[in-house]
Formats: structure tokens, C-alpha cells, sequence
């Protein structure tokens, strides 16, 4: 069996971003992976959450699911703090032993010491901006694919040493006619193709 944590990376804004999306799905995912017998933690950024109890479920998770939205460009501002508490508590112990380099050993690449080697992490991530804008030399991101205009969120993962998996996004949240049904089953297929 294996086991997944989903990180629930939302911050409530009144009338523009009540989390109501995030949770649709987060409860889709649940599902799947109860479906299919993983064993599941959940972890909720904007809460009174523990932190060491949170590095504890990132030692035990194989995989980790991080559900956001786009809040300027990145993640929330309470998402960043979260990865920035529990990623450096798990120094030596979950996340990383230093930033791999040593003063005896110059062949070892700055990001090679971390210790979520064998974890694997997956993105899924709510725009406002339509997917029109990514891998378009034209659009706002200036040709940056959606990983690329993610690189942050991507490069902490691997820098300690988490493997990723294909990203999940949906688009045009609020200027777009956004089908919950639809969205579902897109989303099943992604989980299903990602993890069966």
C-alpha cells in the first residue's frame, strides 16, 4: 500500500477565493486514491497545524499531492510560509541533510543533498489565466510552459530530492465557464494515468 499526503495550499479571500474549488478538488482526489487503497493524510496550510506533526507525515507519504491556487504569480503567502516551516524543520532528518555541496568533494551539485529520494510529487494548481498564456511566446509568461512559470514550487520539491510528476491545472476560473462535471472526470483521467 502506499500512502499520499494531500496538502490543501488555499488561503481564503471573502467573495473571490472561499477555497470551495480547492476543496472540489482535494475531495476528488480523496476519493480516487481511497478507490484504489492508498492509504491517506491530509495536511490544510491555513490552520493551527503542528509542525512537526506535519514533517512526520511527509517521512511516512510516498507521494505528496499539492493543491493550490495562483495567488500573484505563486503560491499563497501562508502556502510559502507552510513549505518554509516544515521543509526546514525536516533538515537532517526528512527533507534534506544540507544543500549537497561539501568543501572535500567537488564533484557533489548544489541540490543533491536532499532526503525525499524514492518520493514522487504532483501539482495541481487553479488559474485565473487562460492556458493560452503558457508556451506562448506571445502571451504573459513569455513563452514559460506552466512548469516553468511554477520553477519555484518545482525546484523546492526536487531540491529535496521528490521526483515530479505531470502537473495538473485548470484555467480561466472566473471569466471561463467552468463545467464541475466535466472537471472531474478530467481530472480522474489524470490521476488514473498518473497513478494506475
Amino acid at each position: 500500500m502506499k500512502n499520499v499526503l494531500i496538502i490543501n495550499g488555499h488561503q481564503y479571500y471573502e467573495h473571490v477565493a472561499e477555497g470551495k474549488l480547492t476543496q472540489f478538488y482535494i475531495d476528488t482526489a480523496t476519493e480516487f486514491f481511497h478507490k484504489e487503497g492508498y492509504a491517506i493524510k491530509h495536511s490544510v496550510v491555513e490552520s493551527d497545524y503542528s509542525v512537526k506533526e506535519e514533517v512526520e507525515k511527509f517521512a511516512w507519504a510516498d507521494i505528496i499531492l499539492f493543491q493550490f491556487p495562483t495567488y500573484w504569480m505563486g503560491v499563497p503567502w501562508m502556502t510559502k510560509k507552510y513549505i518554509d516551516e516544515i521543509f526546514s524543520a525536516g533538515q537532517g532528518t526528512v527533507t534534506y541533510e544540507s544543500d549537497g555541496r561539501t568543501r572535500s568533494d567537488a564533484t557533489k551539485r548544489y541540490g543533491s543533498g536532499g532526503l525525499m529520494q524514492g518520493k514522487t510529487y504532483m501539482l495541481s494548481i487553479t488559474y485565473n489565466c487562460p492556458t493560452s498564456e503558457f508556451s506562448n511566446k506571445e502571451g504573459f509568461f513569455e513563452g514559460l510552459s506552466l512548469d516553468e512559470a511554477n520553477v519555484a514550487t518545482h525546484k523546492t520539491f526536487q531540491f529535496c530530492g521528490a521526483e515530479p510528476l505531470k502537473t495538473f491545472s485548470v484555467h480561466d476560473i472566473f471569466k471561463g465557464d467552468l463545467d464541475l462535471a466535466k472537471e472531474k472526470v478530467r481530472f480522474h483521467a489524470h490521476l488514473e494515468k498518473t497513478f494506475k
